[in-house]
């Protein structure tokens, strides 16, 4: 699954894609017009780029991940977590039975659609008609939704509605097309008919790992890291908890005493080893893997590499962010930002334009 995505995201510059119009349309083709980068990045090199230490401190990291947790469960201030109650240590049971087994985390994971990495290579190909890439898209109405949803955010206010998946194409171009397909193809499916954790805590989890895809991705451009790697690094972060969230719901069968302090530091290790398991199978690069172990608070000593200091960076950021928004914070304190590379003031401004989590 990879190879194909490191083409798709590959330095070399992609082969022209000629569409075909509709013949409806041929006569007054949509005017496109191309979207300004955002440049959030820093000019020079960032400390995050260079293997080094954590670039969040120990009490920072703690600090906010027990307000992350606190609001993820709706765990009181005053909860002590020091006992874990039955229902949790079964949860915990089952997920080191999936992480030491032969099965490993991937099979609970939505496997990606065939037509995804049809759709990809089409895209790369020289003179793949628009009409063609129509009828391919149409055989999946989540992607139909999705284009016609991007196509017609470029009307807005306009009174114009875009109702042709071929139109729709047209408009969107071949850039867009490629991130639009990519973000499905890794989008888990989340069934809100699941349980309540699944419910409660998937999209809220999912809408963090893409904010962090997205930061590292922008800030790994100026910092010397593979910019594909640190996208993927971000999406798959959440994966091994959201994975998790089902076998919740599957032991709870019904029951909300789940999130005391110390099954939440377990949950969490477990959750990362599902994580690099899945990203293991899936054929992620090894520097993935890497920042994905290298996760999970900072250790006195332990050096990271240059990704893992940049996805923990983004992670602690965009956890702070929404926690600040959130009103969960007593003030941001300018401790929780002191000392940190100079690449999160630019992090934390694009962490900050993303759109807001959704209430559960």
């Amino acid at each position: 699954m990879f190879a194909w995505l490191q083409r798709l995201f590959s330095g070399s510059a992609p082969e022209p894609v000629r569409f075909s119009a509709p013949e409806s349309e041929r006569s007054a083709p949509p005017e496109v017009t191309p979207q300004p980068a955002v440049a959030c990045a820093p000019a020079g090199p960032d400390p995050a780029a260079v293997p080094g230490p954590a670039p969040v401190s120990f009490e920072q990291f703690d600090r906010v991940n027990r307000a992350w947790e606190g609001w993820l469960f709706a765990r009181s201030g005053e909860d002590t977590g020091l006992e874990m109650t039955p229902t949790e240590a079964r949860v915990l049971d089952a997920l080191e039975g999936i992480n030491t087994s032969q099965q490993s985390g991937v099979a609970l994971v939505r496997r990606m659609p065939g037509l995804i990495p049809q759709l990809l290579q089409s895209l790369r190909s020289d003179g793949f008609s628009g009409a063609a890439l129509s009828r391919t898209i149409s055989s999946d109405v989540v992607l139909v939704a999705e284009v016609i949803r991007l196509a017609n955010s470029c009307y807005i206010g306009t009174g114009t509605t875009i109702t042709s998946v071929e139109h729709a194409v047209i408009l969107i171009g071949q850039e867009g097309l490629r991130q639009l397909i990519t973000s499905v193809a890794f989008r888990p499916i989340i069934d809100m008919h699941s349980g309540h954790y699944t419910r409660t805590l998937a999209r809220r989890l999912w809408a963090h790992a893409e904010r962090c895809a997205v930061a590292n991705r922008v800030l790994a451009e100026q910092s010397g890291i593979e910019p594909f790697d640190a996208f993927l690094a971000g999406l798959v972060q959440s994966v091994g908890l959201i994975v998790a969230l089902r076998i919740m719901d599957q032991v709870a069968k019904g029951e909300h005493d789940m999130g005391s302090e110390l099954f939440c530091a377990r949950l969490a290790g477990a959750a990362r080893s599902l994580s690099c398991s899945i990203a293991r199978e899936w054929d992620f690069p090894p520097a993935v893997i890497q920042a994905l172990q290298e996760q999970g608070g900072p250790r006195k000593g332990a050096q990271m590499s240059a990704l893992g200091r940049l996805a923990m960076l983004t992670d602690y950021l965009a956890r702070l962010q929404a926690l600040s928004r959130l009103g969960l914070l007593a003030g941001l304190d300018q401790s929780l930002l002191a000392g940190l590379p100079p690449a999160a003031t630019h992090c934390y401004q694009l962490l900050a334009a993303a759109p807001e989590e959704r209430a559960a």
